[in-house]
């Protein structure tokens, strides 16, 4: 018998880093020590204490019944805490904040509650391919929006065609930015609120990465600029944060209609997060947050290395103030996947090309800084061997 797969299934884009995994799969089987930047998993583990809060909390007969849909209300209070000592902004624990499955599942699922077979989504590329992927199951379709250099990588709103702009209902933006590193200041986000009110679009601001900062750099809230609860909502994750990607737990705040909307979307495809996970979240947001700044620490100090390295070597990668992803040009005639090729094969490093984030991340690779940093020390000194 042949099964064929709905269209929303064909219709998605080419899964790009087949190749890669298959070499990388290749390499290890005979015995290449294969060094994976490729990955943005973080390698650090998670906190002790947000463990013990877990082994905790899983004895509780009580934590494995069904949890509450939108999240237990400690742990909604817990993140209306959060953001009011993190960014000064009040919400409404109730009514502002849904607990998430990791931020990932609430984005794939938003489109579904607002996007209607052929409405536009505007999104962002190189973006995550969350965005596209999740408009195309809704029955939408993506009108992207380039991320450069010139304009550092932040989307020219001005640019959108006037067209576009109204037939969009939703807006994606992720800052700090995977794949780039990017950030956005309050002047983008004001403009930003101001074109959402405009064209009565939705803004999905993805802020996995706002904890992870360096140099003193501290990432601001879309929900900091006034206005932005009435366009917009902010999607958070526990998973970079402190470590917990394997853990799911997440959380989108902001626009209590639009929650709304989400939230019906969510009762009726999934139970809700695993309240001893939860219990283990409030401990991860109501303690002193040294861990976090231990981590960013370490990122910092594996960003200046591989900066270091890849300088020496005569390839400039973006500017990094935020996220554990370098956004590196390729050398000279070569691809995106060309250089990843070369490095897996030649170096047995494993990178990401930027072509797979979307047309324009071609020419750019993404290196994340999920290793130490001698095994980072180690890819600098292999790529070194290379004739670039």
């Amino acid at each position: 018998m042949d099964f064929v797969p709905a269209a929303r299934i064909q219709q998605l884009p080419p899964y790009l880093f087949k190749e890669i995994d298959r070499l990388k799969a290749e390499l290890v089987a005979k015995g290449v020590d294969v060094i994976n930047l490729g990955v943005g998993d973080p390698d650090l583990p998670t906190p002790n204490h947000i463990i013990r809060s877990l082994r905790e909390a899983v004895t509780d007969p009580r934590t494995h019944q069904y949890p509450s849909y939108s999240g237990m209300n400690q742990f909604k209070v817990s993140v209306a805490g959060w953001y009011q000592r993190r960014f000064g902004v009040e919400l409404d624990p109730e009514r502002e904040v849904l607990t998430l499955i990791g931020s990932k599942e609430g984005i794939a699922h938003l489109p579904l509650a607002f996007i209607n077979p052929g409405d536009l989504a505007l999104v962002p590329a190189p973006a995550y391919p969350v965005y596209h992927v999740a408009t195309l199951f809704a029955g939408g379709h993506s009108h992207f929006l380039p991320l450069t250099a010139a304009n550092g990588f932040l989307p020219d709103l001005a640019a959108i065609p006037e067209a576009a702009a109204r037939q969009a209902k939703l807006l994606f933006l992720n800052y700090p930015n995977n794949p780039t590193g990017a950030v956005a200041d309050r002047g983008f986000f004001e403009q930003v609120v101001d074109f959402a009110r405009t064209y009565e679009i939705i803004v999905c601001h993805d802020a996995a990465y706002s904890e992870m900062a360096f140099d003193g750099y501290r990432p601001m809230s879309f929900l900091e600029v006034p206005g932005a609860r009435e366009v917009g909502i902010e999607f958070h994750s526990l998973s970079k944060t402190y470590n917990m990607t394997g853990w799911r737990l997440g959380f989108a705040v902001g626009n209590a209609q639009v929650l709304a909307g989400l939230g019906q979307v969510k009762s009726n495809v999934d139970s809700g997060a695993f309240n001893a996970v939860q219990m283990a979240g409030i401990t991860a947001l109501d303690a002193d947050q040294q861990c976090v700044r231990e981590m960013c620490r370490c990122y910092q100090q594996r960003r200046d290395v591989l900066f270091a390295g890849l300088d020496r070597i005569g390839l400039h990668p973006a500017p990094l103030k935020a996220t554990f992803y370098v956004w590196c040009p390729t050398p000279p005639g070569f691809s995106s996947t060309a250089f990843t090729s070369l490095l897996l094969r030649q170096a047995g490093i494993v990178t990401t090309p930027g072509s797979g984030f979307g047309a324009p991340g071609e020419g750019y690779v993404r290196l994340a800084l999920t290793v130490s940093k001698q095994r980072i020390a180690e890819a600098v000194e292999r790529m070194s061997k290379l004739s670039l």
